[in-house]
């Protein structure tokens, strides 16, 4: 990705959404944010899609990928991206932050698949590369060279970042290849990306949306689309359980409810179908021995140690055997009985060692949301029907308490918080005791940290991205917009800014 149109336009952040045209059900969000290669085998023949839930496949022809005229950044003077091209040139992303898009061969449970970049058409040029924990980048598809890669059969393969140097329109034509001993397989499909040009080159901003709007270069039906997406979404099955539950694999989210008049901080268990929301006081999250990791080295990481240091971290992409929480504010009482941005607060931390919570963006750069070595309180401000993940970090094994504060506004105008304690067990030796937290909420504990807990309001320090959820795939703020409809097939086809105050 060397080649570049030397067009510069301001820069922010962007995310992806999806919406679904009428004839297309809408399904529940995807836990992991988009598919957009997913592929299966159906009547012996090999089908590259995009899927948008966890059931529903759409050719990829008949998807439009509408992101933001803003750029996420500019390419970092770093030679882990030099395949990116010149250092300081802006760069667009389909989604910047939580979640990143992910590939999935769990469907081809056999022999290897190959993905290679067919042709692009466009102004610019374009590159997907994956990011580790630590946000080093490993290039797949590059569209000056790289132009196939191996995927792993029978995997996800998850934050993948799509990026493009010039605003414009794209045609980026994929080819998946299975090959099953003697049996080869293969599927072509064409991704059509829109990136409105028309601002101007500033610095780089993270500007929260206050209100969820058409981003530009859609169309007043297109937002009218994603709007009634984003609510059919959220309106997919759920049920409320009690009883104690550890939880040490697969998705969590933690978000605000609204029941009878009362706002109610859950736990989302994805593990269960339909989704069940649990009571954080009944629920332990167990981070087992294969979270723990080492602090790599460099200034940008230094707020979780010394280089070499062992810290246990749930990364912002899943990975299998590790639990994966979020935050997310898309539970249909949320959508339709709340106005604005919810506010969540970390009020105080009990436990051995330091907890960290940070985002990873497209270009590696941790991006810290809360840090309990500073002055707690610290708040985020959440969009309207967001779904977001981060870098979760304990700096020593044993058992934390996080007291967190969430504060929403009824469409009446009426200001609700909820008060809770979510337990970490940390360590394989750690014991997860009774499975809940021994307090309802944080107004009934005693937890405090003993090291730099205590004082003040505080902000997080940090400009931080903001990415509003929503839509059957994930998130819609204004900022980047997908419209799906049927073709040839017969079926249907995180993140946060500090509060302003």
């Amino acid at each position: 990705m060397t080649h570049r149109l030397h067009k510069t336009v301001a820069v922010t952040t962007t995310a992806v959404a999806m919406a679904l045209t009428a004839g297309l059900p809408a399904g529940a969000a995807p836990a992991d944010g988009a598919d957009l290669v997913a592929l299966s085998v159906e009547s012996g023949e090999l089908r590259l899609d995009v899927r948008s839930d966890g059931r529903t496949y759409t050719d990829p022809h008949q998807v439009r990928f509408i992101a933001s005229g803003q750029p996420v950044g500019v390419i970092p003077d770093d030679p882990a991206f030099a395949f990116l091209g010149r250092p300081g040139a802006p760069a667009w992303s389909l989604q910047d932050g939580s979640p990143f898009s992910t590939f999935d061969t769990t469907a081809i449970t056999k022999g290897d698949v190959t993905l290679e970049l067919a042709s692009i058409e466009g102004p610019g040029t374009f590159a997907a590369y994956t990011l580790s924990e630590w946000g080093r980048p490993t290039l797949l598809l590059d569209s000056d060279g790289h132009r196939s890669t191996r995927l792993p059969a029978g995997k996800r393969t998850g934050g993948v970042v799509w990026l493009f140097d010039a605003a414009g329109d794209y045609r980026v034509t994929l080819r998946a290849t299975s090959h099953t001993g003697a049996q080869t397989l293969r599927d072509e499909a064409v991704y059509t990306v829109s990136i409105p040009a028309g601002a101007q080159a500033g610095p780089a901003k993270q500007s929260p949306p206050a209100q969820q709007s058409a981003p530009a270069g859609t169309t007043a039906a297109e937002s009218t689309i994603a709007k009634k997406a984003a609510a059919a979404a959220t309106s997919a099955a759920t049920v409320t359980a009690t009883g104690r539950k550890v939880i040490s694999d697969g998705h969590v989210d933690m978000g605000p409810v609204l029941d009878d008049g009362r706002l109610t901080i859950r736990l989302k268990d994805d593990s269960t179908t339909p989704p069940t929301w649990r009571e954080p006081a009944d629920v332990t999250l167990k981070v087992t021995d294969k979270a723990l990791i080492d602090v790599p080295s460099g200034a940008g990481y230094a707020f979780l140690g010394k280089a070499g240091d062992k810290v246990y971290l749930l990364p912002q992409s899943q990975q299998a055997g590790i639990v994966w929480p979020g935050w997310n504010t898309q539970h249909e009482s949320v959508v339709k009985g709340t106005k604005g941005n919810v506010t969540w607060r970390l009020k105080q931390v009990s436990g051995p060692g330091r907890f960290k919570l940070f985002l990873t963006g497209s270009f590696g750069t941790p991006e810290v949301l809360f840090d309990s070595a500073k002055a707690l309180p610290q708040q985020l401000a959440i969009a309207p029907n967001t779904h977001a993940h981060g870098n979760w970090a304990f700096t020593e094994a044993g058992i934390y308490q996080l007291t967190v504060e969430m504060t929403a506004t009824t469409t009446a105008g009426k200001s609700l918080s909820d008060t809770r304690i979510l337990t970490v067990a940390v360590g394989n030796s750690t014991s997860t005791g009774d499975g809940g937290s021994s307090g309802q909420n944080g107004d009934g504990g005693a937890a405090t940290d003993g090291k730099g807990s205590g004082g003040g309001l505080a902000k997080t320090g940090t400009d931080i991205m903001s990415i509003a959820g929503g839509g059957a795939l994930l998130l819609i703020a204004g900022v980047a917009v997908v419209v799906l409809a049927r073709r040839r097939r017969s079926e249907p086809g995180h993140v946060s800014t500090p509060d302003p105050s």
